[in-house]
Order: structure tokens, then C-alpha cells, then sequence
């Protein structure tokens, strides 16, 4: 694993690859397994970033198996939609990477469905996303999911009681439940898979610290974190290529177990190459990741059979 970059992927040709997001680490991903050889379904919300995403890869790879399709993250009708495209189009999907994301915008949004915005793009949405695609999953060549978190997750806790921060808006500890939960499902969604035989590998990631879009979308250049993204970008800051190394690590190598969790090597696991990660204790928590399961089935109605 030392030292692991894209020129160690193996050839993925023959293998079919759904990422959500169109830019950085989502594009990163996307042009990395389309070089080896995959199919690669780029989902996101807006056409004419994920259509550049596109073209921006066959100018790279010319004889590149890429296209885009839409999917709001922050619409389970989208979501739905989405799913049942696929479904009818295709008889499998060897991976899936659940990873776009929103961060920290300053005051409280909601989605269509009435979540509030990072719960509900960065986690829920996936929830349904995955439970969507489960068939097609199941029916895929060593099929793997695979969850993207953040460092952030240290500092996340799954507060039930305002889940949907209605009485307490603080965008940073949002995100941070946010990508604890995405975490969790990561793990829950590898035990769920076990006791019903579904076959899948379900394995974490995070990307350190990287320059990718979040802060701009997010909370703003002139947001403390912005701030900080400015002036130390260059020291602290890996490039989105390099933070999409752990996800792509996840999705391709052949010694990544199931259940596994994935991030940068150096620097309290801020940047590097990939290596095995050190989830938060909270994310180990399987009482509260069962709960969360039954919480977000209820919440997004969607359901993993």
C-alpha cells in the first residue's frame, strides 16, 4: 500500500462504476477509473458541469466509456428517478461511490424533502441512492460500495434528538454528523449485507485535507475555514487528485477487505498515500448505527430487500 497512486489500478474493463459528484474528488475518481478501462456513470445535479466533467475526460481519454446523469442528492423523487433509470437500462453495476457532498453553508437550508441540507445530500440521499441501486448491485462482478466520510467525522455525533438541526443550527458540527453518519452507513451497510447474503463489499473513505470545491459551494472563501483554505493551502492541502487516492484505493485494489476504512497516510491522516484509517470511537457504535439505519428508512421510505 505504500505509496499507492492511480498507475497501480489494475485494469477495471469490463467493470461499471456510478459516482456521484462532478467535480473534484468526484471527477478525480471518475477520470482515474475511466483511464482503467471502466464504464463510468457521473451523476450529478447540474448537466452542464457534469457534461464538461465529461468532455474534460474524453479530451484526456479519448476512447473514454463516460457519460453523465442527473441525480439531485437533495430529491429523493431525483434519487428515485435515478434509480429506476438504471434499473431499466442495465442489468448490473459492479460499484457504486457514494460521494458528493455540500459543506457548511452559514445558515440552515432544507432540501425538497424538507432535511436539512448536509443530513440530507451527504447521507440521506446516498441511504436511498444505495438501497436504489442494491438490485443492480447484487448482481454485479465482486460488487463494492463505497462511502465517502471525512476527518471531520472525529468531531461528529448523531443527535437524535435534532437530527435535522431545527433548534440548533451550527454549520460545522452538522457536517461533521453528516459525514459521521456517512461513516456509520459504511460500516452498518457492510453488516446488513453479511446477514442477508447480498454479496457486497462496503468500505469508508476519506480524503484528508484537499482543495476541492466544498469550501466555495459551502461556507464561502470568507468563512473561518475559508480563510484557512486560503492561507494554508499549500501546506496543508493536498490536491484533489491526490485526496482521491484512499476512494479510489477502496473502490479498485484487491487487498481492501470489506469493512473496511480507508485515508491519507501522514499528517494525523491529513494527506498521503492510502492506508487503513482510524475511525472515531462513535463510529463503532453499533447501537446507534442500527438506529440510524431504522431512522433513515423511515425518514427516505427507501428500503434495502
Amino acid at each position: 500500500m505504500a505509496g499507492w497512486n492511480t498507475s497501480d489500478i489494475s485494469s477495471q474493463s469490463g467493470r461499471s462504476a456510478v459516482i456521484t459528484g462532478t467535480g473534484g474528488l468526484g471527477f478525480q475518481s471518475a477520470l482515474a477509473l475511466a483511464r482503467a478501462g471502466a464504464h463510468v456513470i457521473i451523476a450529478g445535479r447540474k448537466p452542464s458541469k457534469g457534461n464538461h466533467a465529461v468532455a474534460q475526460i474524453r479530451q484526456s481519454v479519448p476512447d473514454a466509456s463516460v457519460r453523465f446523469e442527473l441525480l439531485d442528492l437533495a430529491s429523493l423523487e431525483s434519487v428515485a428517478a435515478f434509480g429506476a433509470r438504471l434499473r431499466a437500462e442495465r442489468d448490473s453495476i459492479d460499484l457504486l461511490i457514494n460521494n458528493a457532498a455540500v459543506m457548511t453553508p452559514p445558515k440552515r437550508q432544507v432540501t425538497s424533502d424538507g432535511f436539512e441540507l448536509q443530513l440530507g445530500t451527504n447521507y440521506l440521499g446516498h441511504f436511498a441512492l444505495t438501497a436504489h441501486l442494491l438490485p443492480l448491485l447484487r448482481k454485479g462482478k465482486n460488487p463494492r460500495v463505497v462511502t465517502v466520510s471525512s476527518i471531520a467525522a472525529r468531531n461528529g455525533a448523531i443527535n437524535f434528538e435534532d437530527l435535522q438541526a431545527e433548534h440548533r443550527y451550527r454549520a460545522l458540527a452538522v457536517y461533521s454528523q453528516s459525514k459521521l453518519a456517512c461513516l456509520m452507513f459504511s460500516y452498518e451497510l457492510q453488516r446488513q449485507s453479511d446477514a442477508a447474503a447480498w454479496g457486497l463489499a462496503s468500505i469508508g473513505a476519506h480524503p484528508g485535507l484537499s482543495r476541492t470545491d466544498l469550501v466555495a459551494n459551502g461556507a464561502g472563501w470568507f468563512s473561518a475555514f475559508g480563510v484557512i483554505r486560503l492561507l494554508f493551502a499549500k501546506i496543508l492541502f493536498q490536491s484533489a487528485s491526490q485526496g482521491a487516492l484512499p476512494t479510489l484505493y477502496a473502490a479498485t485494489s484487491p487487498n481492501v477487505g470489506p469493512g473496511t476504512y480507508h485515508g491519507p497516510d501522514t499528517f494525523n491522516e491529513m494527506r498521503g498515500a492510502p492506508t487503513i484509517a482510524k475511525p472515531p470511537l462513535q463510529a463503532l457504535d453499533t447501537n446507534v448505527a442500527k438506529r440510524l439505519w431504522e431512522v433513515s428508512g423511515k425518514l427516505t421510505g427507501a428500503r434495502f430487500e
